[in-house]
């Protein structure tokens, strides 16, 4: 049995996820917070974040990127990696552009502020942290945009990790309805056409407890 370890705040936890989804494994999710880090969970990751996957071999395996690089290597039968060497190179430079700009401009201020704090009971949201995490998206949909004006998907011709990281850090933002899509339209269609896509169908059915979505999050169209 396939295990993997997440949270619905965690776009990293997402991105597996999707990966799973797209090179349709199957696999039992089990509910990880990295708050709560019990002895039976350092045990599988000392760092004690998610995600983790188990394989059926039991195989553990940690971090986002490790995993996804993994399970590319080892199921190939959907690859998410271009095949020439400089798109795999520009592939992975996008994918650290999401997972680490992108997250430590948008998508720590606003997760942090507007469903970390909830769900732990803690202080209201800093509106400072929110409006850092608001305006910086803008530019990063500008980007997106200029990428899909010049290419088909994000890093090339087809769809790769790229796409997969990006979406995995916008639907959680999309999730708080804090992605201004009338402003980037170019943007929305490239979101459009990856949402549709059957891996992520797990992801919009989901509720996170205590907080609802907004009406267009699960619709496809918008």
């Amino acid at each position: 049995m396939r295990i993997l370890y997440h949270h619905w705040l965690s776009p990293f936890a997402r991105k597996v996820r999707l990966v799973l989804g797209e090179k349709r494994l199957d696999v039992t999710e089990t509910l990880q917070a990295d708050w709560d880090r019990s002895d039976q969970f350092l045990a599988l990751n000392p760092a004690g974040e998610v995600p983790v996957l188990i394989e059926p071999n039991g195989l553990v395996l940690c971090d986002s990127q490790t995993i996804c690089e993994y399970l590319e290597e080892t199921y190939t039968e959907v690859p998410l990696l271009p095949r020439s060497v400089p798109e795999r190179a520009e592939t992975r430079r996008l994918v650290a552009w999401f997972d680490r700009k992108f997250q430590q401009e948008v998508t720590h201020p606003l997760v942090s502020e507007k469903l970390m704090k909830r769900m732990l009971g803690g202080d209201p949201p800093d509106s400072r942290w929110v409006r850092v995490g608001r305006t910086n998206i803008h530019t990063h949909l500008a980007y997106i945009t200029w990428l899909t004006e010049r290419r088909k998907w994000l890093a090339g011709g087809a769809m790769t990790l790229a796409d997969i990281t990006a979406a995995a850090h916008l639907s959680l933002i999309d999730y708080i309805g804090d992605v201004p899509w009338d402003d980037h339209p170019f943007a929305k269609d490239w979101y459009v056409r990856i949402k549709s896509r059957p891996c992520f169908r797990p992801l919009l059915k989901e509720v996170i407890p205590g907080v609802l979505p907004p009406k267009h999050y699960a619709d496809l169209d918008f």
